[in-house]
């Protein structure tokens, strides 16, 4: 684990402010059109084992099956949100993953954030059994477990995207324990929600800032 991580804030849900006050831009990584399907799960048996927690698993895997249960009601904003799973079980080289995707279906360039949470980074569910990090990294996590060992810290910066209109940014993010629990990754029902505040790049200063929140339930069985 980076120190970034380690050594700041703890992290339920990101921290935040306000939009711009103090707002780091993430305008380096450049927009960059993706579909909203989903990329596909891992190739497996239909043979199924139990997992020890009630549920079913795919054989030969690290632990249960995710789905995507349900999403929320698209939220009055100039973005359709959309997510899809990528990795459907845990193994022991990845654990399950998610992809969310941001399209701007207005006619001008958006600003978003909090350039985290708007892809659901570093978000606990609910009930605070799961978390859903960045899936560039790895964390303290035992392979094929995937429940993390301690908590994780994340630096409280406010940072933003833009997105030209009608073009999709995507960031895919892992699935993971709560340190708090015991066990592996539980089985049931999940629902994650975060926040999404919008205004218009060109008039940021004078614009009204729009806001909403949107989210989704994964089943782990």
């Amino acid at each position: 684990m980076s120190p970034t991580r380690r050594s700041l804030l703890r992290l339920g849900g990101l921290a935040v402010t306000g939009f711009f006050a103090g707002c780091v831009s993430n305008d380096a990584d450049p927009n960059t059109t993706e579909p909203t399907s989903t990329d596909g799960g891992m190739p497996g048996s239909n043979d199924t084992t139990d997992n020890g927690a009630g549920g079913t698993r795919p054989a030969g895997t690290g632990g249960p099956g995710l789905f995507l249960h349900a999403t929320d009601t698209q939220p009055a904003l100039p973005l359709k949100l959309a997510v899809s799973v990528t990795h459907d079980v845990a193994t022991e080289d990845a654990p399950p993953q998610l992809k969310v995707t941001l399209t701007n279906t207005s006619d001008e360039q958006l600003t978003v954030g909090e350039g985290r949470a708007i892809f659901f980074q570093y978000r606990m569910d609910d009930d605070n059994q799961l978390m859903l990090l960045p899936a560039a990294d790895r964390y303290d996590a035992k392979p094929g477990c995937w429940r993390l060992n301690e908590p994780i810290a994340v630096t409280e910066e406010y940072r933003t995207r833009t997105v030209d209109p009608g073009v999709s940014i995507s960031e895919k993010v892992d699935l993971y324990g709560a340190p708090e629990g015991e066990g592996c990754l539980p089985v049931g029902n999940f629902h994650f929600t975060t926040s999404y505040n919008v205004v218009p790049t060109e008039s940021m200063e004078t614009a009204a800032q729009e806001s909403a929140e949107w989210g989704f339930t994964v089943t782990l069985e």
